[in-house]
């Protein structure tokens, strides 16, 4: 086996100006109230009746180990705390090690930085699309790294198949086209569960990516940020470190956030374990630039040691809330004869609205998208998600009931015009899209 090279950054990185959108206090999907002023001293959530709030005690207790330059890698006492956390809810079969957590402010940064240690300029990464479209952003950013995109079908062409399934053979059919254009492909991104179809791979469909990424001596990166946002009791999420052994453990790393599962986009709060010493090195020398301060790990390591109020408190209701929503909105679409795809994971459902398109073409698709924004109603293209077949949409269902039932009706009402339109021959005429 080839010995891999792992780029340590040292010269100065070179920065350009972007523009961010200002940060939103929220939890879960827009599910939960927005914080008071009165309550922005610390992290808190809403239960069903209960806030869990940081004491005043424990925000004005500073001790002065957390004002110094940390660990790089992380306070020992956080990375602790994430291995405990991680051993728990992963369900490792052995608990996992401190020394092999890297703490990073969000999964963008996790994205970046690994990108620039494992690949060298203009090398790739293989990812099932559709997927979600920021990641090719955040490994662009640093190191000019490319995604090769796996694209899958909606439909089901061999039995015991799903639409969109990634299978292996999809895999070498797109690491074969990217070897015969001279794309040099050094790992595969898996998300799980999926964004934008809410899909949960099972132990024997990771075994098989991971046992493809060996043969080919790929790493294999696994977005697990929605892992405690699986709502349907009958389906079950299951992470990549709960596997019984790893075919390459050495190449298998993976990423978590609190932006998700609670609602904390905006602490940047994320995650790597990694066996892999050098890739941990690596990306820890980044931290200089994407680390936390002390006073957020603190925060963090309160808490995630805290398993009797997220089990007993948090989980069951972001989980009841969920389900109610997408509940309510899947019963909408059913209505409405649309076809969606939703496992019970995640934040979304993936609409099939091919049949109100004006057009089968991206062109088509982005009149559509127009029409809903004219309404006042916004979803997400499929285009926006490197989906080959024009017509799909992301659609959020977290959000509040009210909103929710506002939400449809603005939906009703475009597809409704929409299908007036296509049985109205005089009003057949291809639009362009606007702006």
């Amino acid at each position: 086996m080839r010995m891999m090279r792992i780029r340590t950054p040292r010269a100065p990185l070179t920065w350009v100006p972007v523009r961010t959108s200002s940060a939103l206090t929220f939890c879960p999907g827009g599910l939960f109230p927005s914080l008071s002023p009165s309550s922005q001293l610390g992290p808190c959530f809403r239960g069903n009746t209960q806030w869990r709030t940081l004491s005043q005690s424990d925000m004005l207790r500073v001790e002065p180990s957390l004002l110094q330059y940390p660990d790089w890698r992380g306070h020992l006492f956080l990375r602790e705390e994430v291995a405990r956390f991680l051993s728990f809810y992963c369900k490792s079969p052995s608990p996992l090690k401190p020394e092999n957590v890297v703490v990073l402010n969000g999964c963008a940064s996790l994205f970046s930085a690994l990108a620039t240690v494992l690949c060298e300029m203009g090398e790739a990464f293989l990812i099932p699309a559709p997927y979600y479209g920021s990641i090719k952003q955040h490994v662009y950013l640093y190191g000019n790294v490319q995604l090769v995109c796996v694209s899958l079908d909606s439909e089901v062409t061999e039995l015991g198949t799903r639409p969109f399934q990634l299978t292996v053979k999809k895999l070498e059919k797109a690491l074969q086209g990217a070897n015969s254009e001279g794309v040099k492909v050094k790992g595969l991104i898996l998300v799980n569960p999926w964004n934008p179809l809410g899909d949960i791979y099972s132990p024997r469909e990771l075994q098989e990516y991971l046992e493809f990424a060996k043969r080919h001596e790929l790493h294999v990166l696994v977005d697990e940020i929605y892992m405690l946002s699986v709502f349907e009791e009958s389906v079950r999420h299951h992470s990549v470190l709960g596997l019984e052994r790893l075919p390459d453990p050495q190449r298998t790393h993976m990423m978590w956030s609190t932006s998700k599962d609670f609602g904390m986009s905006g602490l940047r709060f994320g995650t790597l374990y990694t066996e892999n010493k050098e890739v941990a090195t690596a990306v820890a020398s980044l931290c200089r630039y994407h680390g936390l301060s002390g006073l957020v790990q603190y925060q963090m390591a309160q808490l995630l040691r805290d398993h009797d109020w997220i089990n007993q408190v948090y989980l069951p209701e972001s989980h009841a809330r969920l389900k109610a929503a997408h509940a309510y909105v899947s019963g909408e679409l059913r209505a409405l004869g649309i076809p969606f795809l939703s496992r019970g994971a995640g934040f979304f459902i993936w609409v099939d609205l091919r049949k109100y398109l004006p057009e089968l073409t991206f062109e088509g698709e982005m009149l559509l998208w127009r029409k809903f924004l004219d309404n006042k109603v916004l979803l997400s293209a499929g285009k926006a998600f490197e989906c080959k077949e024009p017509g799909w949409f992301r659609l959020i269902f977290s959000d509040k009931a009210h909103r929710l039932r506002l939400g449809m009706q603005r939906v009703r009402q475009v597809l409704e015009s929409q299908s007036q339109k296509a049985e109205d021959p005089s009003s057949c005429q291809t639009q362009e899209p606007r702006g």
